[in-house]
This record gives C-alpha cells, sequence and structure tokens, in this order.
C-alpha cells in the first residue's frame, strides 16, 4: 500500500452544501418555470465559466442580452448566492479538522468562484484551517482538467502518488486518478471514514 502523506478535500458537497434551488424556491415559486430557468438560462454550464474565473459583471450581461426579460432573474443568482450555501456537513468537517489536528498535511481544492469563495471562508470559518487551497476561479483552471491537479500538487509540495483527493463529482475523482493521485468518491462521511482507514490513514 501507497503511504498517504498529502490529503486533499473538495469543498461544495463535501464540506459545505449547495443547491441554488434554494433561493429560486422564492423567486420562482413555481417549480416547472424554475427548472426550465435553470435549463435553458442559468445552466450549470454558464455557471461553471464563474469557477473558471469569469467576473459575474460579464456573466450577467451575457445572459440579459439573450434574455433581458429575466434580468432580475439572473442577477438574484449572485444576490442570494448565500442561501445556496446554508449549511456545512459537519461530520465531513470534523473528519477533516480531526485530520489537521492529528498532524496530517490537508490541504483543499475546489471549483468556486474567487468572490463567491472569499463569502463563504467568512461564513464557515474552518475553510481557513487547512494549510492552503487552490481557487479554481482564482487561476483560470477548473477540474476535472488534470492541469488543475498538477497546479495544486506543485504550489504545494505534493506528492502525487502519496497524494489522496475526496471530491463528490465522479469525473473529478478520475481527474485526479488521471494525475497520479489516490482518489475517494465521497458519498458521505461513514463512506469517507471507511475510505481513508482502508488507505491506512488512523481516525
Amino acid at each position: 500500500m501507497t503511504e498517504i502523506r498529502h490529503i486533499v478535500f473538495d469543498i461544495g458537497k463535501v464540506l459545505i452544501h449547495y443547491d441554488p434551488n434554494l433561493p429560486y424556491q422564492r423567486i420562482i415559486p413555481d417549480a416547472a418555470e424554475r427548472a426550465d430557468f435553470f435549463q435553458r438560462v442559468c445552466t450549470h454550464d454558464w455557471n461553471i465559466e464563474q469557477d473558471r474565473g469569469r467576473d459575474w459583471a460579464e456573466a450577467e450581461a451575457l445572459l440579459i442580452a439573450q434574455f433581458p426579460e429575466r434580468e432580475a432573474h439572473i442577477r438574484a443568482f449572485r444576490q442570494h448566492w448565500a442561501e445556496m450555501v446554508p449549511h456545512a456537513y459537519d461530520e465531513s468537517v470534523a473528519v477533516m479538522t480531526g485530520l489537521i489536528a492529528d498532524g496530517h498535511d490537508v490541504t483543499m481544492l475546489t471549483n468556486f468562484a474567487a468572490d463567491t469563495f472569499r463569502e463563504a471562508r467568512k461564513m464557515y470559518p474552518f475553510l481557513n484551517t487547512p494549510r492552503g487551497v487552490t481557487v479554481s476561479g482564482e487561476i483560470g483552471l477548473i477540474k476535472p482538467d488534470v492541469a488543475i491537479y498538477t497546479r495544486h500538487a506543485t504550489d504545494f509540495g505534493l506528492e502525487p502518488a502519496h497524494t489522496v483527493f475526496i471530491d463528490d463529482s465522479y469525473p473529478n475523482v478520475e481527474g485526479a486518478r488521471a494525475a497520479g493521485w489516490q482518489a475517494v468518491h465521497f458519498t458521505g462521511a461513514d463512506k469517507l471514514k471507511a475510505d481513508l482507514r482502508g488507505l491506512g490513514i488512523s481516525l
């Protein structure tokens, strides 16, 4: 078994909850209309470009030009972003902070817009406890591009073969493996604990 010397956590849906539907249940009460809005207007592909580094003003202007009648709803995405991350996953956070307390090298690697991540750090101070973080929106790279894993490993002095990555997205897990890392697919804190123990990490 290859010794694990570095543990890297994703953030959204691993340490904190994320669901853009939460504020929009109030903003667009009709479920069918809301689903259509996310399918055609504020889509996943549109939002991921903010994670890649596009600023919100440009992102909003792009959609408002296409859907001028939806301007208020488009602007609401950023305005009410904090409601999309309403709570932490306490058990997962306890795993991470416990690993840090035990002396393990813990960092984070996340697809996140730069400005909303600054807000998240204020909302959830535990995000400041690992040794460091790579934020996609700050460097213009996103998972599962192998380049972002390579950048993280270089910036933080990680040995890829001795690094384990934890992410709720299976494509992101596969991206880490393609970069030479070990990786586990997060589905809950109990499975995470079992996966880490399986890699020889005591909890």
